[in-house]
């Protein structure tokens, strides 16, 4: 079996960006709680992501959300977050909380809407120009919840048109990345369901246009790491927005309900080249953190997912190789289940120590002190928040 030495080196390029949102308020449909030191402003949540990359060295990048992370000088946040060691990435947009988007952003049956949807798109790029962002994520909450509420083939027809308006304006590093989900809010149907339509779309557009995979935006039972190959088998798979769910779009810590899922989408990465140096997926959380601590929530995610990636490092390609082409059954699942199973997190402690991170990035946070120091001087003030 592969040892932990033999892929040490390769764990040193691993980078996971993290979501702003996730440092704010959120919640269920019903409500969204509070807590004691949540960020105010783009800034504090920014703060509070260089946490997590100063005790893991895995988090270089904050994504930026507008308008929830919307500022006067973007130029001005992207240096505010170099001198706290960390860097602006993806640029998400939000095309679902205006009273204009009720009946559909970008695939909406109204012109007018869609120029409002594509006009904020156009927006997103000329702050990824102050942010130096290279992608774009669009994820739409666009669909209907009735039959014969709306005319689906039209509604593919223009959000093809606003998709490609939207990608003309793209700088000539920057990318579009289209996410899809199968269902919510949208009941009956989605405009983008799954990973088939955004691919349609994207391989429209051209090169520069990627799908997003996000690990809770399926129905119960998809075989995702099959997805994951698929994409980067067609070369288009741009980036992923790692969580867990039980249930539907659960949103929860990463690894958290199903590590064995996790593991096998992550070996699907190793194996179809996804992280490789010059790979071009970029690896994302997009969780939220409803009853339990934002930052300590952060620092799990990404811990989590490094386990796994080294887990997934450790299986012995050769083989299985082997295996699989002697139709072996039981003995490929085992050299698959051999990997899965290591306990990596001692090796993993003593590699952070290596590079002169806390061995538990968790216990040094809490012993920091800094949650408490946010508590006290983050009163008064509107905390941020999707808002529901």
């Amino acid at each position: 079996m592969v040892q932990f030495s033999d892929i040490a080196s390769e764990l040193e390029r691993q980078a996971i960006e993290l979501p702003s949102w996730a440092f704010g308020n959120s919640g269920t449909r019903f409500r969204v709680f509070g807590t004691p030191g949540t960020p105010r402003t783009p800034e504090e949540k920014i703060a509070d992501a260089a946490q997590v990359n100063a005790y893991t060295g895995l988090a270089p990048k904050v994504a930026i959300h507008i308008p929830w992370d919307k500022v006067d000088d973007y130029a001005a946040l992207r240096s505010y977050a170099n001198d706290l060691g960390v860097d602006l990435g993806t640029v998400n947009s939000n095309t679902f909380q205006d009273e204009a988007y009720k009946f559909g952003s970008l695939s909406s049956g109204e012109a007018s809407v869609r120029r409002k949807a594509i006009d904020h798109h156009l927006e997103c790029i000329e702050i990824m120009h102050q942010t130096g962002s290279r992608d774009l994520k669009i994820w739409l909450a666009d669909g209907t919840n009735y039959p014969g509420q709306g005319d689906i083939r039209s509604r593919q027809d223009w959000l093809a048109e606003s998709l490609r308006e939207i990608y003309d304006a793209l700088g000539d590093e920057q990318r579009l990345v289209l996410e899809y989900k199968f269902f919510e809010p949208a009941f009956y149907h989605t405009d983008v369901p799954d990973w088939g339509t955004s691919y349609a779309h994207v391989t429209a557009l051209g090169p520069k246009a990627f799908t997003c995979l996000d690990t809770g935006h399926h129905a119960p039972g998809t075989n995702i790491e099959f997805i994951v190959a698929q994409l980067l088998r067609l070369g288009k798979l741009g980036s992923f927005d790692f969580n867990s769910r039980f249930y539907a779009d659960d949103d929860l810590i990463v690894g958290s309900a199903d590590p064995f899922q996790l593991f096998r989408i992550l070996y699907e990465v190793v194996r179809g080249g996804g992280y490789d140096v010059d790979s071009p997926v970029a690896f994302m959380l997009d969780q939220c953190h409803n009853i339990e601590e934002k930052i300590v929530g952060q620092l799990r995610s990404v811990l989590n997912v490094q386990e796994m990636t080294a887990r997934a490092l450790l299986v012995d390609r050769a083989a299985l190789l082997e295996a699989q082409n002697a139709n072996d059954v039981l003995g490929a699942n085992a050299i698959l289940m051999d990997a899965f199973y290591t306990d990596v997190r001692p090796d993993l402690a003593a590699w952070r120590e290596s590079r002169e991170l806390p061995a538990d990035p968790i216990a040094a946070f809490k012993a920091s002190g800094y949650q408490e120091k946010i508590v006290a001087e983050r009163a008064g003030g509107v905390q941020a928040g999707w808002g529901a």
